[in-house]
């Protein structure tokens, strides 16, 4: 099993032209030069481990993927940041998700220090699409899936593991301020024993129907309940979530229907160091509901690594609107907000560990192992 990876620079022709205004980058649009790929089989391990040019992927019609599946991913970032370094934040957390994942759907996977090489290299090979304005970043998608052309329900025998990168803006049009979600007491996401827990394809093209009914009712996000009751919080479509109940932070427990998400641990992590009180807790929608109408829900938020921190300034369910925090961004959501977008870019002291430092490093250590 051979992991060096081999680097294929883009030729002047191959190299597309940057995106300049960094207001109108938005999410998911642009891509840079190059892509990081390796390929799985049982006879070889991961082999053709490289960098090159950005094409079109190739993969045979029957590929297991295509028809039965087997699709993980990951979502990360790169920043520029501190004394113009570029930064990454908790990589290992997802290298450890993907891993999860994989195991989740019977696919082979990567071991972290393969994942962070990858990575690494990638990033600093394109570092020049990091872009320098604030709330903009390189966002870095991993992707592992079958490739073996078969026509069976059976786990694949032949994997690909592929990552893209391309210059980011906010997520949502509207930045930071507060979206307005949508409660779905019909459509589910995950139950548990299923696919929750894993950041796989399958779960997003299942939560489009929903989306749509939203976005139709004029809400910018859905938040899930549970399949069984219909009743306990579970998460928002791309984001864990969030309540400030009177002087409690409270966020559903992790339970194999939800996303393990990064920015969930970190929000975990950081409001235990200021010394409030987080709970993880089942709560109830008409709990959501009864305090936001009485005044006890002071915020509400979600959490993720496109977004980071996005407020809730709006929830509708069962017809019923209520407004969070008079429509405002709370002061935790905003405090958290600006605290992990500082410690991204290495601006805040990092207690955590969690900040890595990497345009020090040399590529070609990196590709040799």
């Amino acid at each position: 099993m051979d992991k060096r990876i081999i680097i294929h620079r883009a030729r002047p022709d191959q190299r597309k032209t940057k995106p300049t205004d960094a207001s109108k980058l938005g999410f998911g649009r642009y891509f840079s030069d190059h892509f990081f790929a390796t390929e799985f089989d049982r006879t070889n391990g991961w082999h053709l481990t490289r960098i090159e040019p950005m094409r079109l992927l190739q993969l045979d019609p029957a590929a297991i993927c295509l028809h039965y599946g087997q699709e993980v991913f990951e979502g990360l970032k790169a920043y520029h940041g501190k004394d113009d370094g570029i930064y990454l934040f908790r990589w290992q957390k997802n290298a450890e998700r993907l891993r999860n994942s994989c195991r989740r759907l019977m696919m082979e996977t990567v071991d972290e220090d393969f994942f962070g090489r990858a990575v690494k290299a990638l990033v600093l090979l394109e570092q020049d699409w990091v872009p320098r304005a604030e709330q903009c970043a390189l966002y870095i998608r991993p992707t592992l899936l079958a490739t073996d052309p078969f026509l069976g329900v059976r786990p694949g025998d032949e994997y690909a593991f592929y990552i893209i990168v391309g210059p980011v803006g906010a997520y949502y049009p509207q930045g930071f301020d507060p979206v307005s979600i949508w409660v779905s007491d019909e459509d589910v996401r995950a139950v548990k024993g299923g696919l929750g827990e894993a950041k796989t394809a399958a779960n997003y093209a299942h939560s489009l129907c929903a989306q749509q009914k939203a976005a139709k009712l004029g809400y910018a996000q859905v938040l899930w309940l549970d399949a069984i009751e219909h009743r306990w919080v579970e998460e928002v479509g791309t984001m864990n979530i969030f309540f400030v109940l009177k002087d409690e932070v409270i966020t559903p427990p992790l339970g194999g229907t939800i996303l393990p998400g990064v920015t969930r641990d970190c929000v975990i992590q950081i409001c235990k160091k200021w010394g409030l009180k987080l709970i993880e807790r089942r709560i109830s929608i008409e709990e959501v509901v009864d305090s936001a109408k009485s005044g006890d829900l002071r915020e509400a938020f979600g959490t993720g690594t496109a977004a980071v921190i996005s407020p809730v300034g709006k929830l509708s369910y069962r017809g019923v609107e209520v407004t969070v925090n008079s429509g405002k961004t709370g002061e935790l959501s905003n405090r958290l907000y600006n605290y992990i977008i500082r410690l991204q870019r290495g601006l805040e002291e990092d207690p955590f560990g969690w900040v890595e430092r990497i345009d020090g490093l040399e590529i070609e250590a990196l590709a040799r192992g």
